[in-house]
């Protein structure tokens, strides 16, 4: 029996590569004769640089940068030769016919400037920075690579990327001709023009995003992904009209259409792929699409009798574009028998078997856990809930 083994994360708990050590180990020692693929999944946050470098034999280095609170702290950047990655994947990277390097960067922006960095009480969407990010992708442009790969999930920042262009050259100037750095949201009000640039020459960005969201209005970055960085009720309105009021500075001052605001995925990240779009011509790529090909899911989707997947929390959502979810979908068309663990299941779904043919769904937190005792417990519990399944 082969089984292929593909969690992502369980938020706050578990990384995606150890709750996939947990469940093989867990299984080997009651399987003897069965073998595994160890196939850790990213969603563009926590985890994105290791997991994508690591896949493709590439090296990280790490680099002390600004944190999402201004304070520094250590991130590291992924590099990967552009012969180790898989052709399907070179393809959706859709890189010039001549690069002007050998191997890409693939940086994680909640490495610098992610939401686990920074304490519960301390959220707070109007002072944080998306400054350190920029600085790892400054870091890889002077090593000459041929693009730069970033991963923008799990983001403690809503400053449009604007401290990102901070860190590659860009100035925010007040009317007493002050400037602001990083150009963070409190500070926003007092800005009253955009200057400076990327050097030329800067590498290709392409940003690895799932999300649709525009940028400003009911869908936006502000509505949808502020209360989650600690936004205010009361603070939405102010904070999304003072982004499109420097989003349209940036678009002045780039050349770009005020349309770009629009396009869909523009609010990734508090904006971070609007701002990159608008100030370097970025590109968005499916996240999912990108991670599926640089790890050859389709292949080792063909070679499992058997697939387990999971992730902290599995509901109807994690059938839209969603790693595990979609592990779980392409390997039922398979005709493969799927197993999915997760912290919690949603409901809509069985605890134990859903509608599809050949999913199984499996709750590991016992009814009633605080989700604090959970979180803690949540190692023990995935073992556990794989040996009795097995």
């Amino acid at each position: 029996m082969h089984i292929l083994v593909a969690f992502d994360k369980l938020k706050d708990s578990l990384t995606a590569p150890e709750a996939c050590t947990i469940t093989a180990e867990a299984l080997r020692a009651r399987h003897a004769d069965w073998t595994f693929d160890i196939c850790p999944l990213t969603d563009g946050g926590e985890g994105f640089g290791d997991i994508l470098t690591h896949a493709a034999g590439g090296t990280l280095e790490t680099h002390r940068v600004t944190g999402p609170l201004g304070a520094p702290l250590e991130a590291r950047i992924g590099f990967v030769s552009l012969a180790a990655i898989a052709p399907a994947a070179r393809a959706l990277l859709a890189l010039p016919e001549q690069p002007s390097g050998d191997c890409i960067a693939v940086v994680e922006m909640a490495a610098a400037s992610g939401l686990a960095l920074v304490p519960t009480a301390r959220r707070d969407p109007w002072r944080t920075t998306s400054f350190g990010t920029g600085e790892l992708m400054q870091l890889a442009a002077q090593r000459g690579v041929a693009a730069i790969l970033l991963g923008v999930g799990g983001s403690a920042t809503h400053d449009l990327g604007l401290g990102a262009l901070n860190a590659l050259g860009f100035e925010f100037p007040t009317t007493d001709q002050r400037s602001i750095s990083p150009p963070i949201p409190a500070g926003w009000s007092a800005i009253s023009r955009v200057e400076g640039g990327i050097s030329p020459g800067f590498p290709p960005i392409r940003i690895a995003c799932d999300v649709t969201n525009p940028l400003v209005g009911p869908r936006g970055a502000a509505a949808t992904y502020g209360p989650q960085k600690g936004l205010q009720p009361e603070d939405l309105a102010r904070l999304d009209g003072e982004s499109g009021r420097l989003a349209r500075l940036l678009c002045a001052r780039c050349g770009q259409p005020e349309s770009v605001m629009e396009t869909a995925g523009a609010g990734a990240a508090g904006g971070i792929a609007f701002g990159l779009m608008a100030a370097a011509g970025a590109r968005l790529l499916s996240g999912f699409d990108l991670v599926s090909a640089w790890l050859d899911v389709d292949a080792r989707l063909a070679r499992a009798d058997l697939v387990i997947t999971g992730e902290g929390r599995f509901d109807a959502s994690s059938f839209n574009g969603k790693g595990p979810g979609a592990i779980a979908a392409r390997a039922i068309a398979l005709g493969k028998p799927t197993h999915v663990f997760a912290g919690s299941v949603g409901h809509g779904l069985s605890s134990s078997s859903d509608e599809k043919k050949n999913l199984t769904l499996h709750a590991i937190s016992p009814p009633h856990l605080e989700l604090a005792d959970a979180l803690r417990a949540a190692p023990a519990n995935l073992a556990a809930a794989v040996r009795a399944a097995f």
